[in-house]
């Protein structure tokens, strides 16, 4: 299974939960996990306080570069998971053959509501939270795909 996470500018959210997906999903399951975002204007490392942030669940999240998304991954990736609503409708309305498999993440889990709170420009504290958050929710990713392969 491949699994794609989305963001703005794929350098907080998007590669923070697919450094925990592969951490929590890994040990479930084969799974190749990746981050993408739909306004990568350069390639940029990943924000500093993210880096920092991660460093507590023993992730180095120092090597990521961004990357934009292409319609070549959203035809790779089997389920795609943004981080806020305008995200999603943004993929969907770029490319509709992929917005089946499209969701934001709290959606995918079942939350109805809410998007992902963007931490850029915070301080460590509010990119903490975020993984916090992040880490939540790929815990519950994780169950729900695991009650899925059943």
């Amino acid at each position: 299974m491949r699994v794609g996470f989305v963001c703005t500018g794929n350098t907080c959210r998007s590669p923070m939960a697919a450094a925990l997906a592969r951490k929590i999903l890994g040990v479930h399951m084969e799974v190749d996990v990746i981050s993408r975002g739909i306004a990568v204007y350069f390639p940029s490392s990943a924000n500093t306080n993210a880096v920092k942030a991660m460093e507590s669940y023993e992730i180095d999240l120092s090597w990521h570069q961004a990357v934009q998304i292409t319609e070549q991954d959203l035809y790779d990736i089997d389920l795609v998971l943004t981080m806020t609503e305008q995200h999603k409708l943004y993929v969907q309305r770029l490319y509709p053959e992929a917005a089946p498999k499209v969701h934001t993440l709290k959606g995918y889990i079942g939350q109805l509501e809410g998007d992902i709170p963007d931490p850029f420009g915070g301080n460590l504290d509010i990119y903490e939270e975020c993984a916090k958050v992040l880490n939540e929710c790929i815990l519950s990713v994780s169950q729900k795909l695991m009650t899925n392969k059943e």
